[in-house]
């Protein structure tokens, strides 16, 4: 058997690097959706070579983030409105997994800092309504993965969350999702987990997330 060579590793970690400041920039809006990629361009901004920069690209459009057409064009995504309901459904079914294995194991710190965040996502809806919270959802989906006590189950969803929040940002979105829904349902989530009840917290999230209107369209 061949010895393996370093090389393939090391551009694998600049890869990886270059994946997070390419998503970092998409989900705070310095990438805007739409925006095309140069390859000149993000050779200079991130002082990479054209290789990882190339595979960084590719993974972040197998995660929803950057669309890419041979030989025509490398661009961030456009999210797609008539995409808004399905990616709600997938996260609600996914994150209502993660709240049911996460809130047991949860210490008082953890629901304390939780109860905050809630409580400022709250406030931000009625601000300024469901399109304001969607631009703080990847960072709401990602602190409660870190609490995951099952890190299978955070690997895998790690691999599709932020493509599928950004499909969240189109603007017609208060109109798909709207803040009164939230704005009604939050409150019971918040206070499932201050009750620490599993399973009020895990309907709490799939009613937010419209999962149980999906079932029932079916049924």
């Amino acid at each position: 058997m061949p010895v393996p060579q370093t090389a393939p590793a090391e551009r694998t970690l600049i890869r990886d690097r270059v994946a997070d400041t390419i998503r970092s920039a998409i989900l705070d809006g310095t990438l805007e959706a739409g925006e095309r990629l140069h390859d000149d361009q993000l050779i200079a901004w991130l002082g990479a070579s054209r290789t990882p920069i190339r595979e960084a690209l590719a993974h972040l459009a197998d995660e929803g983030l950057v669309e890419m057409a041979a030989n025509r064009y490398t661009r961030v995504a456009l999210p797609d409105p008539e995409e808004v309901l399905d990616a709600l459904h997938t996260l609600g079914i996914l994150f209502g997994g993660i709240i049911r294995v996460t809130v047991p194991v949860m210490t008082d710190r953890d629901v304390a800092r939780t109860v905050v965040r809630l409580d400022g996502e709250l406030e931000r809806l009625r601000e300024g309504g469901t399109a304001r919270v969607v631009l703080t959802l990847d960072g709401a989906y990602n602190a409660w993965l870190r609490l995951c006590p099952n890190q299978i189950l955070v690997d895998t969803v790690s691999r599709v969350i932020s493509g599928l929040a950004f499909k969240l940002r189109v603007d017609s979105v208060g109109e798909l999702i709207p803040s009164k829904h939230l704005i009604e349902l939050y409150p019971v989530f918040r206070d499932a987990i201050i009750e620490r009840d599993p399973v009020a917290a895990e309907l709490a999230i799939e009613a937010i997330h419209m999962v149980d209107r999906t079932a029932k369209a079916l049924g």
